[in-house]
C-alpha cells in the first residue's frame, strides 16, 4: 500500500511530459547535391530555397493556415547514407523565424555528395519525423532532384512504404541541362518522378527546365504544401501515364560505371 502511495505522489507531483507543438504541416525539405550538381547549381538551390521561405506569398500561406505556423527541416541528400542536416525540425510562425532558417541555409557553402539515392532520402526522411516535437495535420516530404535514383533500395518501394505510413511525397524534378545531365539524368525525369517518386492526397511535381525557374517554382511548391491547395493544377507533363521503369536510374549506373564521373 505504501509502494502504490509512493508511486502515485510520484506521478502526481513529477515532472510533466513534454507536448509535441501543434502545426499545420510538417515540411521536411529533401535537397539534392550529388556531384552532377555543379557548385553554382548548389549556390542557386539555397538561395532559391531562402528567397521562397522569406517571401511574402510564403508567408501569407504559412498565417493563412488553421494554426498559423509550421515546423520544417532542410536536409541535403545524395547517396543512399548520405544526409546533412542544415536546419533540424524548426518552427516557423513569423517572417523572423522564416528569417532565421534562411540565413542558416545560406551560411553553409559545403561541395555535393557521391551518387544518386532517391530511396535513401525518403528512408531517412520518414524516420526523421519520429520524436521531432512536432504534430502536424499534415506530414510532407519535399523532394528535389537532378536524376533517378541510382543506389540503396528502389525508389518506389521506399515511396509506397512512406505513403503507407501516412506521408505525403512531392517532387521537384531539376530538368536542366548540361554534360552531366547528358550521361545521368533522363529526358522524362518529371514522368519518372510522378510515377515512382511522388504520391499521397493531392501529390504534385513542378519541373524545372532552367535554373532561372528554380525560385519561382520552389515559392509556389512551398505556397501548394503549406497552404494545402489541390495540386491538379500543377502536373507531370502528362496524366495518362504508361507503365515507368523505375529501376532507369540503377542500370543506367550499371551501364556509365566505368566512367570517372560519379554524381
Amino acid at each position: 500500500m505504501r509502494a502504490l502511495l509512493f508511486l502515485l505522489i510520484l506521478f502526481l507531483t513529477g515532472p510533466l511530459a513534454a507536448q509535441d507543438t501543434e502545426v499545420d504541416v510538417e515540411l521536411f525539405l529533401a535537397v539534392d547535391v550529388s556531384r552532377s550538381m555543379s557548385p553554382d547549381e548548389l549556390e542557386i538551390q539555397r538561395q532559391g530555397y531562402a528567397a521562397a521561405l522569406t517571401s511574402a506569398e510564403v508567408q501569407a500561406a504559412i498565417s493563412g493556415g488553421l494554426l498559423g505556423r509550421i515546423a520544417i527541416t532542410y536536409v541535403e541528400w545524395a547517396g543512399e547514407y548520405n544526409q546533412r542536416v542544415l536546419v533540424p525540425w524548426t518552427l516557423i510562425a513569423t517572417p523572423q523565424d522564416a528569417r532565421a532558417v534562411a540565413d542558416t541555409i545560406l551560411a553553409t557553402d559545403r561541395e555535393g555528395l557521391r551518387r544518386t539515392s532517391i530511396s535513401g532520402a525518403l528512408i531517412y526522411a520518414t524516420g526523421d519525423f519520429a520524436g521531432n516535437g512536432f504534430t502536424g495535420l499534415r506530414r510532407v516530404i519535399d523532394v528535389s532532384g537532378d536524376g533517378p535514383n541510382n543506389q540503396g533500395r528502389p525508389v518506389h518501394l521506399a515511396r509506397d512504404k512512406a505513403l503507407a505510413e501516412g506521408f505525403i511525397i512531392n517532387g521537384l524534378p531539376l530538368m536542366t541541362q548540361d554534360a552531366l545531365s547528358a550521361m545521368w539524368g533522363i529526358p522524362d525525369l518529371d514522368i519518372y518522378y510522378q510515377s515512382c517518386v511522388i504520391g499521397g492526397p493531392g501529390a504534385f511535381v513542378i519541373p524545372v527546365l532552367s535554373w532561372d525557374q528554380f525560385a519561382d517554382a520552389v515559392r509556389r511548391k512551398l505556397v501548394l504544401e503549406i497552404a494545402g491547395m489541390p495540386a491538379r493544377i500543377i502536373q507531370a507533363r502528362t496524366s495518362t501515364l504508361s507503365p515507368y521503369d523505375c529501376l532507369v536510374g540503377e542500370k543506367m549506373w550499371e551501364e556509365n560505371r566505368p566512367w570517372l564521373v560519379i554524381p
